[in-house]
């Protein structure tokens, strides 16, 4: 906006009405709504022909910074002049004057018009003038300021989104996130080069469903269903082929708050724990070796007595076709042969117990009668040597519900604690209810979290007989058995 040819002269003249236009149009211009930078140079520019001086300068600050400015009419080419402070602005030549902006006592800017005008209306016009840009020039450093402060906080934001995004991708698990419309919010890069392979800008926004199509759509709604309703971690295992090659994989589900009191998303973590299982497996095998171990002079000692059954057997019919009628014999060997099959029968059934106990088996679970699971391990430790010195009695209740679990784990458990009691008490404290405690908790299911289980009439039993085999140097292999095959039976 200029002035028009009437309106300058009114402006450059001392009539009443100049110095009033020259204002009315500046307060104009200040609420065109232009661009800062535009409006101040048209206002300087209205400034130098209303006043009809040679130039008109504004120095104002720099955005976000110490330096000044100076917006010039008329307007000059090349680089604009800049000063360090207000304290040092350029040297100017004589009658120029300089009027500064002030706003709320601070210094804006610095008004510069040369010459300084001859006339006293539009000397008296400058200071109107300069109150009516101080706020102008307020709101534009205060515009600066934000759009500064905007600017900072944003590329903030953005840096730390990238540094999460670049520690969740950076984790040696599978992670994704799901919303309550099991949409994929997260998608990690383990997640990326998984079996499945699928890229971040594949899934992210899609159903959940439509991507992991190996789980049945049923199943896996009511596993995040569950995590939302509860608010529980849900975490399962399991066994997958991989190539060829058996997997193991433990799941975890967690509920996660946004705004700290709703759940509004579950993340999905899997993380492969095959070396965890072989090793245990291997550690569960070394136990059971070691405890076959310990097993085998009562072994031998048993194997010895039909074996030495059968030699007198045989010795005997021997000495029956030297002495006797060949004809007469049948009956008596007859019963010779009845005996040495019952004790081949024995021997057989002894080493067939212990080289099954032996072998390495899988971990498949199936319901399980833990009274037959106790008979089992007590027909192993019936041929150890310090189990000949004790009695065993068993009380064991009817009607047990079975159990979910490894028959041969729950085997290498039983006999765990009982050799561990055993080092625990001599002979004649035996408890001789520990089977039945045991039994008791398994069926019971209460457990706590290292793993013992205490739900039961008899707990004070075994937490005794745990306490002292602490003391044992056995003790070992009821931690690492016990331990080991609970938590893989879920205890």
């Amino acid at each position: 906006m200029t002035l028009t040819r009437a309106e300058r002269d009114g402006a450059g003249s001392s009539s009443s009405g100049g110095p009033l236009q020259l204002v009315g149009a500046i307060a104009k211009l200040l609420n065109t709504g232009l661009a800062a930078e535009e409006t101040l140079g048209t206002v300087a520019e209205n400034l130098r022909i209303g006043l009809g001086a040679q130039s008109v300068l504004l120095w104002l600050r720099e955005p976000n910074a110490t330096t000044l400015r100076a917006i010039t009419a008329p307007a000059l080419s090349g680089t604009p002049r800049t000063s360090c402070s207000f304290a040092v602005l350029p040297d100017v030549a004589p009658g120029t004057l300089r009027l500064p902006i002030l706003h709320e006592g601070e210094r804006l800017g610095m008004l510069e018009i040369s010459p300084a005008p001859s006339s006293t209306e539009s000397e008296r016009l400058l200071p109107v003038v300069a109150d009516i840009l101080a706020p102008f020039l307020a709101s534009i450093e205060l515009s600066e300021d934000l759009a500064y402060e905007v600017a900072l906080r944003s590329k903030e934001i953005e840096e730390q989104r990238r540094f999460i995004t670049l520690v969740i991708d950076c984790l040696p698990v599978g992670l994704y996130v799901v919303d309550r419309e099991y949409r994929i919010q997260i998608w990690n890069r383990k997640r990326e080069t998984g079996t499945q392979g699928l890229r971040k800008d594949e899934v992210v926004g899609r159903p959940v469903f439509e991507v992991l199509t190996r789980q049945p759509m049923r199943q896996l709604k009511e596993e995040f269903d569950q995590v939302f309703a509860t608010g529980e971690i849900r975490q399962i295992e399991i066994e997958v082929a991989v190539a060829g090659e058996q997997k193991y994989y433990r799941i975890s589900k967690i509920p996660m708050r946004q705004d700290g009191e709703t759940i509004t998303h579950v993340i999905t973590i899997g993380e492969d724990v095959t070396d965890t299982h072989v090793a245990q497996q291997r550690i569960l095998q070394s136990e059971k070796l070691a405890a076959i171990g310990q097993l085998a002079a009562g072994v031998m000692h048993e194997i010895n007595n039909p074996l030495a059954t059968i030699s007198a057997c045989v010795a005997a019919v021997e000495n029956r076709l030297a002495d006797d009628d060949p004809a007469q014999l049948g009956e008596t060997l007859r019963e010779y042969l009845e005996i040495i099959d019952k004790e081949v029968q024995r021997c057989t059934t002894i080493v067939d117990g212990l080289l099954d106990f032996s072998r390495p088996k899988g971990k498949y679970k199936k319901p399980v009668d833990t009274s037959a699971v106790l008979e089992d391990t007590l027909f192993l430790l019936k041929h150890h040597q310090r189990f000949k010195k004790i009695t065993v009695h068993r009380e064991l209740a009817g009607g047990l519900p079975p159990i979910h679990g490894n028959h041969e784990q729950l085997i290498q458990v039983f006999m765990a604690l009982m050799m561990n009691a055993l080092d625990a008490e001599s002979p004649e404290e035996y408890v001789h209810n520990l089977g039945q405690s045991v039994i008791e908790k398994l069926a019971g299911a209460g457990r706590q979290a290292d793993g013992h289980f205490v739900h039961g009439h008899h707990t004070e039993d075994i937490g005794h007989v745990v306490d002292r085999a602490k003391h044992r140097p056995s003790y070992n292999a009821l931690s690492g058995v016990c331990l080991g095959a609970l938590r893989a039976l879920g205890g």
